[in-house]
């Protein structure tokens, strides 16, 4: 069995990814960047908050961790990326500061 990936095992930019993940907690992020099957940041993402009343809406405590483990969505998360090497995510959903699913538009020929 594999061992999860810890946080400074990742690149930086991957690092930063999962940063901002953490910070939104729930929300979405739109038109990231990713080139050679890292999120590039330059011409900035948009950020999308999603509040809950009588919800939990402030960024995850996992933040302040120095060097937690990596779960495995965000595993997943990085698969997926590493396979579409260059493209624009539309939509990244994030859910308790975790990807829970993305949108990539492609071309038909």
């Amino acid at each position: 069995m594999q061992e999860s990936p810890t946080m400074a095992a990742l690149p930086r930019p991957r690092q930063r990814l999962v940063a901002l993940m953490q910070t939104i907690n729930f929300g979405r992020i739109e038109d990231l960047n990713v080139r050679g099957g890292d999120p590039v940041f330059d011409g900035s993402p948009r950020v999308v908050h999603e509040f809950k009343f009588g919800g939990e809406n402030g960024p995850r405590p996992e933040r302040e961790v120095g060097d937690l483990m990596l779960k495995n969505q965000v595993g997943d998360l990085f698969r997926q990326v590493d396979r579409l090497g260059t493209a624009t995510i539309e939509v990244l959903e994030v859910k308790h500061g975790l990807p829970f699913r993305m949108f990539v538009a492609d071309s038909v020929s």
